[in-house]
């Protein structure tokens, strides 16, 4: 009893490598059908859809209990999905105001916007870090920062 934690035989690691190599293949089959938006960063409902066909990759390829065709379907679903989504939100303005969040000004004219930070969940120092990371020092070295829909920072410098 005491081994069965560390090996129950091998027919488990068998199974992981075939069910794994062609869920993999299945994954990258269906990502380079539907592009690269598939995998984009984008926004907040592009980074779920990453996170949820990683989670069901791994589910098809650790648990026992979900056959292969199971995992790929739930994939399939997950990319089509995103698909049919993304494909309206180009076509329905509507649709992608619904989804994507537009970016939001955080500092202009060297001064941050307080309320907006609050709003954000966003402190003086990420802000700070931000222009650091483009290059500047403060805030006088930025003209403006903006938090873009995907949740990073953009930095506008300070021409001169």
């Amino acid at each position: 009893m005491t081994g069965s934690i560390f090996f129950q035989g091998w027919s488990g690691p068998v199974r992981i490598l075939i069910v794994g190599v062609l869920s993999y293949a299945a994954l990258v089959l269906l990502l380079r059908l539907t592009g690269k938006r598939t995998l984009s960063k984008l926004n907040a409902f592009d980074l779920v859809i990453t996170v949820a066909l990683g989670s069901t990759l791994s589910t098809a390829i650790l648990d026992r209990n979900t056959p292969l065709l199971d995992g790929l379907v739930a994939m399939g679903l997950l990319v089509l999905l995103q698909f049919a989504v993304t494909w309206t939100m180009v076509r329905r303005p509507g649709l992608h105001r619904l989804i994507r969040a537009d970016p939001v000004l955080l500092m202009a004219g060297g001064a941050l916007r307080p309320d907006t930070l609050r709003r954000e969940r966003i402190s003086d120092d990420e802000v700070l870090q931000a222009i650091r990371d483009s290059g500047g020092r403060t805030l006088a070295d930025a003209d403006a920062v903006f938090l873009q829909s995907d949740g990073s920072m953009a930095v506008i410098q300070r021409e001169g």
